[in-house]
């Protein structure tokens, strides 16, 4: 596995700028760099490639890596996962059915929760792709006040048509 930065007898360069704790800033030789870190008992670790001198820091590269490494965790677990709910319908779906899953998209979208509607066509029934076109048209109208359509609606091959709907303010 490569390193991401340079250290200690990796560095290539003959002569680097020099920074770090409890030193005194400049240009040093690469072996005075090193001399310095090693009297500390510390490593040198190239940061900066970018200019004419190449930037070193004296530094305790281990634990420079393991607060990047448990950084990294930290903002990875504050991310917001996503959650797409899925709602099904037939091109002949009842008016009582119909609003009884707008309660659940309703209740799915102030949660946070993507909500993917679907018409599903079975055998002969995809003569009436009109009926799902309106049935998802119907259902964005009435999700208007809490989400927006993120896409449009689509047939997904021959048994499918689909649009997909994300709340106005997602909660954490």
């Amino acid at each position: 596995m490569k390193e991401a930065h340079n250290v200690n007898e990796r560095i290539t360069a003959p002569e680097v700028r020099l920074v770090g704790d409890n030193i005194i800033t400049g240009i040093y030789s690469l072996s005075e760099a090193l001399a310095i870190a090693a009297a500390q008992e510390l490593d040198l670790v190239e940061i900066s490639t970018a200019g004419d001198l190449p930037v070193c820091k004296v530094m305790d590269y281990a634990k420079f890596k393991y607060l990047q490494k448990r950084r990294h965790k930290e903002i990875k677990s504050n991310a917001q996962k996503i959650v797409v709910k899925q709602i099904r319908f037939g091109p002949n779906t009842s008016d009582h059915d119909f609003d009884f899953k707008l309660k659940h998209a309703i209740n799915f979208l102030e949660t946070g929760a993507k909500v993917k509607v679907c018409v599903r066509f079975i055998g002969r029934q995809i003569m009436f792709k009109e009926r799902g076109e309106l049935i998802l048209l119907r259902f964005s109208q009435e999700l208007e006040a809490y989400g927006k359509v993120e896409q449009l609606p689509k047939l997904e091959a021959k048994k499918m048509m689909s649009l997909t709907i994300a709340p106005l303010v997602t909660k954490k």
